[in-house]
């Protein structure tokens, strides 16, 4: 996943996450970092980030990273959130990047899915951090993956 590919699918698939501003800062196995920065497009009547801007941020961190290993198990595999939750600590204002680190425990839920054919869940975190590098919300989605049947 790059910038490009990044920009291609919010544009195509999910506009208005191209229309908030969410933007690809960087993109790994391991690590998933994506930015979105206040403007009317994302912000609430209280001149702070519109806490769905800060959710859709923070699940495509998650998601994007579980998209990409669900592609290379060469597997055809149905991925869907089942939980959501998250909390404000601070007040978002400015450039907010959200960072989920968790994509070590992406491929062994993805090879568990396979090998047992039974749905796995698999928690992950992302955090929105500030530009002082204060963290102004976290959330986690609790993710579902299940090989579909070759029928």
């Amino acid at each position: 996943m790059n910038a490009q590919q990044f920009r291609k699918i919010l544009f195509f698939k999910i506009p208005i996450a191209w229309i908030a501003g969410l933007r690809l800062k960087s993109f790994s196995n391991q690590k998933c970092e994506i930015k979105v920065k206040l403007s009317k497009f994302s912000q609430n009547p209280f001149r702070s980030m519109f806490w769905a801007v800060q959710g859709m941020a923070a699940e495509f961190t998650t998601g994007f990273m579980c998209m990409d290993q669900v592609q290379k198990s060469g597997e055809k595999i149905s991925m869907l959130v089942l939980e959501q939750n998250g909390k404000f600590t601070k007040k978002a204002v400015g450039r907010i990047t959200f960072v989920c680190d968790e994509g070590d425990k992406i491929k062994d839920v993805i090879q568990k899915a396979i090998d047992t054919k039974e749905g796995q869940t698999l928690k992950l975190t992302s955090r929105g951090y500030d530009e002082s590098g204060d963290m102004v919300s976290e959330f986690w989605f609790l993710w579902t993956f299940k090989v579909k049947s070759k029928s």
